[in-house]
């Protein structure tokens, strides 16, 4: 992921949405991003941390569910994407409000998580987005397997991740987001940088 240290200025954009399923290099992405444009990330992740910490399973079943059903993971690949879905529809209010709060005090920041859903996103508007998809579960698993070696190879998981990480690039198509597939590596932040910004010249080119 060459080609992202030097600083662009400050984005036209206020709030730039990576998302896509695990496994697929959105927190190397978000990283490369945020020194690119100089701005911070936030994690979806740690805004689920924070609403498990102040709510019960009573108030957010659908957040606290992998805690509450932590056997649930092992069911059959297309029922976990089922739930991963329900969660992501369900943190969707507070991931806005996190967005909302950005572009209301005018500070940019990227947003990247496997829960964030590209509604927000607008191309040419304030809050943009990228998606990153890999549809090969042979290369997830190798991805899960160069993170987490410990774990061995995770057929389950890989599998669960692309039939999700569909899910989400249909989502982010219909949305008007750009799709990145994430191979070659070497190049995939500068690739999903210009994703957004063609996507967005584009868009300001048609209202124009």
């Amino acid at each position: 992921m060459n080609g992202t240290d030097g600083v662009r200025g400050v984005p036209d954009w206020r709030v730039l949405i990576v998302g896509g399923a695990s496994g697929m290099g959105k927190t190397g992405v978000g990283r490369a991003l945020a020194r690119r444009y100089d701005v911070p990330v936030v994690e979806v992740d740690d805004i689920v941390e924070a609403l498990l910490a102040v709510t019960r399973p009573e108030h957010l079943a659908e957040v606290h569910f992998w805690r509450t059903h932590p056997e649930a993971a092992r069911q059959a690949p297309e029922s976990v994407v089922e739930r991963q879905i329900a969660i992501a529809e369900a943190l969707a209010p507070a991931i806005e409000a996190v967005v909302a709060n950005h572009v209301g005090t005018d500070t940019p920041v990227i947003l990247e998580g496997d829960y964030v859903l590209p509604g927000p996103a607008t191309p040419g508007g304030p809050v943009r987005a990228v998606f990153l998809h890999e549809d090969d579960e042979a290369q997830v698993t190798s991805n899960y397997l160069r993170r987490e070696p410990e774990a061995g190879p995770q057929r389950h998981r890989a599998r669960v991740s692309v039939l999700y990480g569909r899910w989400l690039a249909a989502q982010a198509r219909a949305a008007g987001a750009s799709v990145v597939a994430p191979r070659p590596w070497k190049d995939l932040a500068d690739r999903a940088a210009e994703a957004v910004e063609t996507r967005d010249a584009t868009a300001a080119g048609h209202a124009s």
